[in-house]
């Protein structure tokens, strides 16, 4: 099990030339979890945009570094293949091609030339995380996204960790659109990956209720973009409880919101 490191320094990031992100630092190491939370608008989904090279998004100053490797001077696919994953908010359809094949050509990807997996063994570790995602396995071949429910697509990004293994994975929400069943699966299925690959992960969300099954080692709260308090998962906890006004207060923040959700 390889040791992988992901690190953010100071990093500054704008859209259209209005600063979102000022001054982000995180270090995410494998087999650590930091969930990242804050009010809506304050940078979250900027900051995973970012790691994986959005071209909407601007790095104005700072640096990310994996295993040594400059990220910022990798295009969106090589990124991806030196070990970084994005499970998106929102994802997209790919008309034409199936999920199957999408998976298969992902996994050769990150392989070199000649060491491509067969057909058999990559059709036997996709029925077992689909078994384990409880997706119907019809669900395969057909074109990646199209037509799929909201809870659907959130598995399907979970399918796509659980084949790919990465060395960094970014959860941007996967919560949203799921019922308490289905989240119990698919944080099931991120713990395993965990356990068995000592994957290193940032996790995005608003609610506690993810963190009640995925357990974060580390949680940050953005404001203003920027990292304004760390903690464990008891922080998280309280801001369950009590929201984010308390912080606000310590911080005398009286407008959180950056013009546009972000």
């Amino acid at each position: 099990m390889s040791e992988n490191t992901l690190e953010i320094k100071d990093l500054h990031v704008s859209i259209e030339g209005n600063e979102i992100l000022k001054g982000i630092t995180l270090t995410i190491k494998s087999g650590e979890f930091h969930a990242v939370m804050g009010p809506n608008g304050t940078g979250k989904s900027t900051l995973a945009a970012a790691i994986m090279g959005h071209p909407k998004f601007e790095i104005t100053k700072g640096s990310i570094v994996l295993n040594g490797e400059d990220v910022l001077d990798m295009e969106v696919d090589e990124r991806a293949r030196a070990g970084l994953f994005l499970a998106m908010q929102y994802p997209s359809e790919i008309s034409g091609v199936t999920t199957s094949d999408f998976l298969r050509s992902s996994i050769n990807a990150r392989r070199e030339e000649g060491d491509e997996i067969s057909l058999m063994k990559f059709i036997k570790e996709m029925d077992g995380a689909l078994d384990e995602l409880e997706i119907d396995k019809n669900m395969a071949q057909r074109y990646l996204n199209e037509g799929f429910s909201g809870g659907e697509k959130k598995r399907n990004e979970i399918l796509q960790l659980m084949l790919l293994k990465p060395a960094i994975a970014i959860l941007d929400e996967i919560d949203s659109g799921l019922d308490i069943d289905a989240l119990k699966i698919v944080s099931d299925a991120v713990n395993k990956v965990r356990e068995e690959t000592g994957l290193g992960c940032l996790i995005i969300t608003h609610y506690q209720r993810l963190l009640n099954y995925i357990k974060p080692d580390f949680v940050h709260v953005i404001m203003q973009g920027r990292v304004v308090k760390s903690g464990g998962a008891e922080l998280a906890e309280k801001l369950e409880k009590e929201g984010y006004e308390w912080i606000k207060e310590e911080l005398g923040i009286e407008d959180e919101t950056v013009g546009q959700k972000a």
